[in-house]
């Protein structure tokens, strides 16, 4: 399976980090290996594994149908916001620990996981 992290501060950096180290793990659990296809920032990051991985427009996320999770590391409400809801509607499953966004839209956001058959995890 390929997923999406959007955010690379400490969080999202970590996320991807910590799915390298455990793929194997992961993918017996998973019964897939799960490839990391994309990571949107505003920066570059050159020199680093990810710099090929790196794209600026949630769109490029959205709109890729080898997508299949996000992961949601940016914080805040806005863009945040935004960039779920159009993943959840594109028919992504969602994954963030955002506690301001489901707080301010969790119920939204669930709503329309729930009707596109997919979900939104958040703890």
């Amino acid at each position: 399976m390929k997923i999406a992290v959007m955010g690379y501060g400490t969080i999202g950096s970590g996320v991807v980090e910590v799915l390298e180290i455990n793929k194997e793990k992961i993918a017996k659990r998973a019964g897939e290996p799960i490839e990391v296809k994309y990571v949107l920032d505003l920066r570059e990051f050159p020199g680093t594994p990810i710099e090929n991985k790196i794209v600026h427009d949630y769109k490029v996320i959205a709109e890729d149908p080898e997508i299949g999770i996000v992961v949601e590391t940016m914080g805040g409400v806005e863009p945040a916001y935004t960039f779920v809801k159009k993943c959840l509607l594109a028919g992504k499953s969602v994954a963030t620990s955002n506690k301001e966004l489901v707080a301010v839209h969790g119920p939204e956001l669930l709503k329309i996981a729930r009707e596109g058959n997919i979900n939104f995890f958040f703890e």
